[in-house]
């Protein structure tokens, strides 16, 4: 029996998706890189925000079509769309054979046997609903990305509780991977081809806190770096409240960890901060700022702004564009605020009009393609080591450097011919580049 499994939403989910492709080619299932032609479809879905669900459907509403059409025999939607809206899902899409939720990825096969079986089963599974009280390992995973780079997930849930976030709703309180258990998925993904380790988690810098008492981030980061075979080690999702002295030292401690810091501040207004629900204040953020360009030499900072929060007037927007001017984030994702039942910010009065909100997105957004170009420039004339991703249609190699994470930034485009048909056969492999030109978001180089 064939299996197409189309992936949404963040590198999390990406998680969950590999876990699944595992546990069905553990079961002998045929997996299958095209929904078409299969005999079941898996759509794991993303829910965070409004526009997240709204592509969750209409790759459900796809593969709905493909199977009225008999391209496809089975459609099974599993991840966080059904673990918000089970119910609401198994209503609305009658075309769905079962709905699993975000968790117990391992029960996929007995779900599709069910669907497939000509007793059908119950449409809802409902284990796959809990949260389970410790995280589960994400070994024996068919991974989705590349070989050279690896995701690794070292916690689940959150305890933060932000006023506008779904996220403890959808994958509940925070639950931390003992250290142990973190470096053993380690050496596995390194033994499975990794040269550069992603850390993830809702709220990294929490790490260990529900294990531990107190964050295990640093102790995490400093094992990893001393074991054999990865070359770079990334850390994304960090909370500007929860940042030590000991984790900062790191950065120039430990060679392998990329001085690439993500650190989403959503706003600087300190009674949008506190509506929030964030826990830290617009002069502590900049007081972490300056420290992290302070200690760590060649800091790349990234960030994720929210625009259009509840009661956000144009002057606490004006007050964010020049907190963005002064501090000269490299790069920065933003976002108009998605308004979330369940959640304390979703019943806030004054309510921006979402007109309003995406004119301010799109202002802030030209604003900061002029920073992140200066910010690019800095690094014309000088070298850098690159990661080869591939090559480009026109010949160039497609390169990331520490400062480039995968899917959310810009590249490097490596011009050079001759050296595009060598790394075409050798995606993966680590070479040195001069940078040339620099745009907003792509920089060009030329092989040393």
């Amino acid at each position: 029996m064939s299996v197409a499994l189309v992936s949404l939403g963040c590198a999390k989910n990406l998680v969950d998706s590999e876990k699944m492709l595992g546990a069905l080619g553990e079961a002998g299932f045929i997996v299958s890189s095209q929904p078409e032609g299969a005999d079941v479809v898996v759509v794991n879905t993303c829910s965070f925000i409004e526009a997240a669900r709204e592509e969750s459907r209409q790759v459900i509403d796809e593969m709905l079509r493909l199977k009225k059409a008999g391209r496809v025999k089975r459609v099974i939607v599993a991840g966080c769309l059904p673990q918000r809206y089970r119910e609401r899902l198994l209503d609305e899409m009658s075309g769905v054979d079962a709905v699993a939720g975000a968790f117990r990825q391992e029960e996929l096969p007995e779900i599709i046997r069910r669907a497939v079986s000509k007793e059908g089963g119950a449409r809802s599974a409902e284990a796959t609903f809990t949260a389970p009280a410790s995280v589960a390992a994400d070994t024996a995973r068919l991974r989705l990305t590349p070989r050279h780079y690896a995701y690794l997930r070292i916690s689940e849930g959150c305890d933060n509780r932000c006023s506008y976030c779904t996220i403890p709703e959808i994958r509940g309180p925070l639950r931390s991977k003992p250290v142990e258990a973190v470096l053993a998925e380690g050496r596995e993904l390194v033994a499975d081809g990794a040269r550069e380790l992603i850390l993830i988690g809702q709220d990294t810098t929490s790490y260990g806190v529900d294990l531990y008492g107190k964050s295990r981030l640093p102790e995490a980061v400093r094992r990893l770096a001393e074991m054999d075979g990865a070359r770079w080690l990334r850390v994304l999702y960090t909370h500007p409240a929860h940042y030590s002295d000991e984790f900062i030292d790191l950065f120039s401690e430990a060679p392998k960890l990329c001085r690439y810091v993500d650190i989403p501040i959503q706003h600087v207004s300190d009674r949008i901060l506190a509506a929030m629900r964030r826990r830290v204040t617009k002069s502590q953020i900049e007081s972490l700022i300056r420290k992290l360009r302070d200690r760590i030499a060649g800091v790349t900072l990234r960030t994720s702004i929210i625009v259009g929060f509840p009661g956000e007037t144009e002057a606490e927007f004006r007050e964010l564009l020049e907190f963005l001017d002064a501090m000269r984030f490299d790069r920065v994702g933003a976002f108009t605020y998605s308004r979330e039942e369940g959640t304390p910010a979703g019943v806030m009065p004054e309510q921006v009009v979402r007109e309003v909100a995406e004119a301010r997105l799109d202002e802030l957004m030209r604003r900061q393609q002029e920073i992140s170009r200066a910010a690019n420039a800095r690094f014309i004339g000088k070298e850098l080591e690159v990661v080869a991703e591939g090559v480009t249609e026109d010949g160039r190699i497609a390169a990331r450097s520490y400062r480039e994470a995968p899917d959310v930034d810009g590249v490097i485009l490596v011009e050079n011919p001759k050296a595009g048909k060598r790394f075409a056969r050798e995606s993966g492999e680590f070479f040195k580049v001069k940078i040339t030109q620099a745009g907003p978001y792509d920089c060009v180089a030329e092989p040393v």
